[in-house]
């Protein structure tokens, strides 16, 4: 493929197109041992696409049963459970297959759950102890005298703080919202412009943010080390930081408050 000057592609950048600058290409040949399959026949049969149906259609009961039927972590746990025990015996892979199968799963993401389980237990301690109560505290202090702009980027690192103490969003929009959002009164910055600080760092710190069973379970799944995910993806989080920090500056400046 040959590159002119106005080809902006990814294989025609410097490195981009050389697996092995892959930040985890020393797992490569590991990965591919692991989800390549055991069986000598690749052919891709109607049994496969039954199964996947299947499959699928788990999902989309799931989706069925959070949406309108009421369902949560105890309803989803049994459908999956029932689906991955139907998939087996659909997919005759005996009980020994089965019971592999299902041992291997939940070997890799035991350590996540332990993880997972580790970090809500600090979160409760925090609480039991009142420890949150005093960051919050030094929080609405630290920004109390602060010009509008100035205000809402300190705001901003409180939330991205707070968001790794506290990693359930609706539990910190509930202890820190009722606290921070008045003080933006004083400062000038309207509380719409509060709560969009506190969503943006919510959303980039569950980016990476080791109690996200998102982030931890698919990591996991894909066998990528967590430190190597941090170091992918920090030149993202600074980007999406700065573009973050100069819209809640701009919002400042377009509502009129005194800079």
């Amino acid at each position: 493929m040959r590159c002119n000057r106005g080809l902006r592609h990814a294989l025609c950048r410097p490195g981009k197109g050389d697996p092995s600058r892959s930040l985890v290409f020393d797992l490569k040949e590991a990965n591919e041992a692991h989800f390549r399959s055991t069986s000598d026949s690749s052919e891709f049969t109607g049994l496969h696409k039954f199964v996947l149906t299947l499959f699928g259609a788990t999902f989309a009961v799931m989706i069925w049963g959070v949406s309108f039927g009421g369902w949560w972590m105890a309803e989803m746990s049994a459908l999956f459970l029932a689906a991955g025990i139907g998939i087996g015996l659909i997919g005759r892979l005996g009980e020994k297959g089965l019971t592999d199968a299902f041992v291997g799963g939940a070997r890799d993401l035991l350590g996540v759950a332990l993880i997972i389980g580790l970090a809500r237990g600090i979160v409760v301690i925090m609480d039991a102890g009142h420890m949150t109560d005093t960051v919050l505290h030094w929080a609405e202090g630290s920004v109390t005298g602060l010009n509008a702009i100035l205000f809402i980027n300190v705001m901003y690192w409180i939330e991205v703080v707070l968001s790794f103490l506290v990693p359930s969003t609706s539990g910190l929009a509930v202890l820190s919202m009722p606290i921070l959002a008045p003080v933006g009164d004083f400062a000038g910055v309207a509380r719409s412009l509060i709560v969009t600080a506190f969503q943006s760092a919510e959303g980039v710190v569950n980016l990476v943010t080791p109690t996200s069973a998102v982030v931890m379970g698919g990591l996991a799944i894909a066998r990528v080390p967590y430190e190597r995910w941090l170091r992918f993806v920090w030149p993202v989080l600074l980007y999406l930081t700065l573009i973050i920090m100069a819209a809640l500056s701009i919002g400042v400046y377009l509502q009129g408050a005194p800079a």
